[in-house]
């Protein structure tokens, strides 16, 4: 299988630059596996594609402000996307300048702020802060990641909408998109419906956005990520599934997390680095329905969910979408996607 199989034409102007005036004001496309079959809805119908019992997982990761500008002691400037916080005053970050930093250089960034080059292994630079905790330092200083396609800079809005409402966990440099669709309301609405929520912690990484280099789907190594499905939600999935009732995953970054923990069967347990890819031909273990946002064509994300409910059926759905001028990606609108097969749950 090849990633050019999932190539699709978009136009430039059904990229999202700008989030919906209401989190719930989206627009739906609706997706049945099995049949390929599309509807047309909206965010609000979604009470009524679900089912009392069904049980909804959320990525509870927090989007920190990852993007910082300064300039080196050479008096070039630079740009640092953080990847991680390592703890205390350390971080890895890309950095964007017009000649590289080395080990042991001086940098100083917008705000004041003095920072050291530690050390370099590829692209990922360790950054340590001379003063203050790196979180606050990112607090006080930094910008929101926004996407390499949304062609504007920040703005304080984005601090707001570029981030869940239930965002508890400080540590990714880019949203779980599917999740800024729901506001409270629409949480009220779905508990009083008897619908019930789990959270995960997927802190997603700025390799998310990087490109495939290879077109054989076999050679392709994803980059790795921090996730944590804890004791509570692994109890919550495992019930709903023996009960018989839907596991439905809030964003691809859910499934990610989902699948990783339940690689061994059931679902357990599970902390630390994951790098699962899921692509066609995958037999999906813990998850019943997906709801989530568009893809770029020829993404990894792409292809989960090509895995999940057919390379076809999904490629077509999204030409309907572009016909129907739908809006695509962070900002954009959203899918429910039910799964090709009938019974998903089954390794």
């Amino acid at each position: 299988m090849r990633k050019s199989d999932f190539h699709y034409d978009l136009p430039a102007a059904l990229i999202a630059q700008t989030p919906t005036l209401e989190r719930n004001a989206s627009r739906l496309l609706c997706l049945e596996g099995a049949t390929g079959s599309v509807a047309d809805r909206q965010f609000l119908d979604l009470p009524q594609l679900l089912r009392p019992g069904d049980l909804l997982v959320f990525n509870d990761t927090r989007v920190i402000p990852a993007r910082l500008f300064g300039e080196k002691d050479t008096g070039g400037r630079i740009e640092l996307l953080v990847e991680r916080i390592r703890g205390g005053s350390l971080v890895v970050a890309q950095c964007r300048a017009s000649k590289p930093p080395k080990p042991g250089q001086r940098l100083h960034l917008d705000g004041g702020v003095a920072a050291r080059v530690v050390s370099r292994q590829d692209e990922f630079y360790e950054i340590e802060f001379e003063e203050g905790d790196a979180l606050a330092v990112l607090d006080r200083i930094g910008h929101i990641p926004l996407p390499p396609y949304i062609n504007r800079p920040d703005a304080n809005d984005d601090r707001a909408r570029y981030q869940t409402v239930y965002a508890q966990s400080p540590g990714a440099v880019a949203a779980p998109t599917a999740g800024l669709h729901f506001d409270a309301d629409m949480l009220a609405s779905l508990a009083a419906l008897g619908v019930e929520s789990a959270f995960v912690t997927l802190h997603v990484g700025a390799g998310t956005f990087q490109p495939m280099r290879v077109d054989d789907l076999t050679q392709h190594r994803m980059h790795s990520e921090w996730l944590e499905v804890g004791a509570a939600t692994v109890a919550q999935v495992n019930a709903a599934r023996a009960a018989g009732r839907r596991v439905v995953a809030i964003g691809t970054t859910v499934v990610r997390a989902l699948e990783t923990a339940a690689r061994e069967g059931e679902c357990r347990p599970v902390a630390g680095e994951t790098d699962i890819f899921i692509y066609p031909g995958y037999r999906f273990r813990s998850v019943d329905a997906l709801f989530t946002n568009f893809h770029l064509p020829e993404s990894t994300l792409l292809m989960l969910v090509s895995a999940f409910a057919g390379t076809d059926n999904v490629l077509n759905a999204y030409r309907h979408a572009v016909e129907q001028r739908y809006r695509f990606f962070s900002y954009g609108d959203a899918m429910f996607v039910l799964p090709q097969t009938q019974d998903a749950r089954h390794p």
